[in-house]
């Protein structure tokens, strides 16, 4: 049986954050896109990953003022994406089967990886990725 390489199933038309972007931001982003992972970069190379829940971590992502729909992003302004960011960063090359993605998301309990091509940053798989590969190829 033939082994499906991770750029398969991941994606490549990348929302990411550069270093310098403020929180305020990426909570924007992860909102507007509907994701839970964004990818943190310096240039093209990968620097860290930022989740949704690392926002939550440091405040309320949801909470809003008295008029009922502007978010408070004051504790964001107390902390630098730097900061909250994972630098710690698990990866996989495009060209690697899925199963070192699984093995990683199991073993690490990840839920999103970035994908690397010659240490350049060019997609990201995550367990929804997984889990809509096996649903299409493997029911």
């Amino acid at each position: 049986m033939k082994t499906t390489a991770i750029q398969k199933l991941m994606t490549k038309n990348l929302i990411k954050l550069n270093l310098e972007d403020s929180l305020t931001k990426a909570e924007s982003l992860f909102k507007k896109h509907n994701i839970r992972h964004l990818p943190v970069v310096r240039g093209s190379k990968i620097v860290g990953m930022l989740s949704y829940n690392d926002l939550l971590r440091i405040s309320f992502a949801d909470s809003t003022n008295d008029d009922g729909d502007t978010v408070e992003t004051t504790v964001y302004d107390m902390f630098s994406l730097e900061q909250v960011m994972s630098k710690q960063v698990s990866y996989v090359n495009a060209s690697d089967p899925i199963g070192k993605a699984a093995d990683l998301f199991t073993k690490e309990n990840f839920h999103a990886l970035p994908v690397l091509e010659n240490d350049n940053l060019v997609g990201i798989v995550t367990t929804t990725d997984m889990i809509r590969h096996y649903n299409t190829h493997c029911n």
